[in-house]
């Protein structure tokens, strides 16, 4: 005898490959919607430095499907439930202004990592690396979030987080010291560009060493695809900084845009209701079911976020 429910296993796959091609397709179809990048190829979308919990939502659509009851009779149907999770992709939530402000269109929270730095003299037979400075600027003034070689990049290492309201932007700066002087300020905001935020899929700037170029820094290979796209997570931005020359000189070899890198990862801010989430673990300013709020190290500051 032939199973009773093979008419139901029949239908739902059927529905199955259906609401798979419409994760597909529903994905397509935003992104086609948001401008610049429409005619762009889909990229091969890396997970960047983040662990998977760094992440807004699935990389890639994801469901569940049940029926019910689970075994038919032939001429009968089960119900049918299902919810589909689609991906977060940046663009949803910040806009860049070209060359690299950050401009959050909602609310949204952000980690910094350096990827790498690449400033470096002559020395001997061979050459070492001068000590850089990273900055970010969210309205009071540029804050240094990174100082040193490439030898003190840990690029796993968050050196910054915060969140920007809607409406609210993020800056970038670097400059380079040497012989007991600052190089020239390079920020997003200098009118120039000498510093640049490119998102996953974006074709970088002709400047920057393609991703078999010798002259790539080894630290930027993960981030470059090999259709010569950025290949980051759909949550992240990289920033690109030049250090040491200027717009006039986009044509000498050393303008590579590699002297200083930034990974910036977005993802929905967490909202714990009270019960605290910073270096304490309490927050006495909102103190909900927070236990211990004497212990609270500072109760001025609401620290929910």
């Amino acid at each position: 005898m032939k199973p009773l429910n093979r008419y139901s296993n029949l239908t739902c796959a059927c529905l199955v490959s259906l609401i798979s091609f419409s994760f597909v397709a529903d994905v397509d179809a935003k992104r086609r919607n948001k401008g610049k990048r429409a005619s762009d190829p889909p990229s091969q979308s890396a997970q960047g430095n983040g662990s998977a919990d760094d992440k807004t939502a699935p990389i890639l659509p994801i469901g569940t499907l049940s029926a019910s009851p689970t075994v038919v009779q032939s001429g009968t149907h089960p119900t049918l439930t299902w919810n589909i999770s689609h991906p977060s992709i940046i663009e949803d939530y910040i806009t860049v202004e070209p060359p690299s402000t950050i401009k959050a269109d909602k609310e949204i929270c952000y980690e910094i990592r350096v990827l790498g730095q690449g400033v470096t003299v002559s020395s001997g037979n061979g050459y070492s690396f001068v000590p850089t400075e990273a900055s970010v600027n969210t309205g009071s003034g540029y804050e240094r979030i990174f100082y040193g070689t490439n030898h003190n990049v840990k690029p796993h290492q968050v050196v910054h987080s915060g969140k920007l309201n809607a409406g609210e932007s993020i800056k970038f700066s670097g400059r380079y010291y040497y012989y007991g002087s600052w190089g020239t300020h390079r920020k997003s905001d200098g009118g120039t560009q000498n510093v640049r935020a490119l998102v996953n899929g974006d074709t970088p700037p002709d400047v920057l060493p393609g991703h078999d170029a010798p002259s790539l820094e080894s630290f930027l290979k993960p981030y470059l695809g090999a259709n010569g796209k950025v290949q980051i997570g759909p949550m992240d931005c990289i920033v690109f900084m030049e250090l040491t020359h200027s717009d006039s000189q986009q044509s000498n070899s050393g303008y590579d845009l590699q002297d200083m890198v930034l990974l910036v990862t977005f993802k929905k801010c967490k909202n714990n209701n009270g019960h605290g989430n910073n270096i304490d673990g309490i927050d006495s300013s909102n103190p909900g079911q927070a236990p211990f709020i004497n212990l609270d190290t500072d109760p001025n500051v609401d620290d929910e976020g």
